[in-house]
């Protein structure tokens, strides 16, 4: 009820509508890459869009992946 939608939602804490695109550069392909559900080519940027709350864990996923994070920008909560 109103305890479990409380600690199950972010929608109401100031960052659980925030997102960031990343731009990524130097993928390059592997087996955890392969799970993706986008292609990519490692002599391109990538752009991934990531929740606030996952920012730390897309970067360790990304660095793993043997990627460069180039830039992080905010995503406008209105477009």
């Amino acid at each position: 009820m109103l305890g479990q939608a409380a600690i199950g939602s972010t929608a109401n804490t100031p960052s659980g509508g925030r997102f960031f695109l990343y731009e990524v550069t130097g993928l390059r392909q592997s087996d955890e890459n392969d799970k993706n559900d986008y292609a990519f080519r490692s002599s391109s940027s990538v752009f991934i869009k990531v929740p606030y709350s996952r920012m730390n864990e897309e970067m360790r996923r990304i660095a793993r992946m043997g990627g460069k994070i180039v830039s992080i920008q905010p995503v406008n909560s209105g477009n």
